[in-house]
């Protein structure tokens, strides 16, 4: 079993900042890339932030300049800074996971969190 658990989220005013964090726990070999996506009702998720086991970094356009990602191999979590936040980035944020269970088979699946809700007041 498998488990990914994100927390942080809450209500900030715009400008402000907030710190997400995201753990994968459970049955795990190793982990390849995490990241973060968001989605607000009625549109697709979109990425905001990913980051690879070597600390490699990619981020959505919404997220340039004003969010950071790293993460805590040892820790097996992942962190989503979020400076400068506006009304625009109110959504839920979730955490993915890129993980390999198995160590004969190898095979990288894709868990995800149950969100965290970010909500930026104007």
């Amino acid at each position: 079993q498998v488990q990914v658990m994100e927390s942080g989220g809450g209500l900030v005013q715009a400008g402000g900042s907030l710190r997400l964090s995201c753990t994968a726990s459970g049955s795990i070999f190793s982990i390849n890339a995490m990241a973060w996506y968001r989605q607000v009702p009625g549109k697709q998720r979109e990425l905001v932030a990913i980051i690879t086991s070597s600390g490699r970094a990619n981020f959505g356009d919404s997220a340039k300049g004003r969010f950071t990602i790293s993460r805590d191999n040892a820790k097996n979590t992942v962190y989503l800074q979020m400076s400068s936040l506006k009304p625009d980035d109110t959504a839920v944020y979730y955490c993915a996971a890129d993980l390999v269970t198995s160590s004969s088979s190898r095979a990288i699946d894709r868990y995800w969190g149950q969100g965290t809700q970010v909500t930026v007041s104007s």
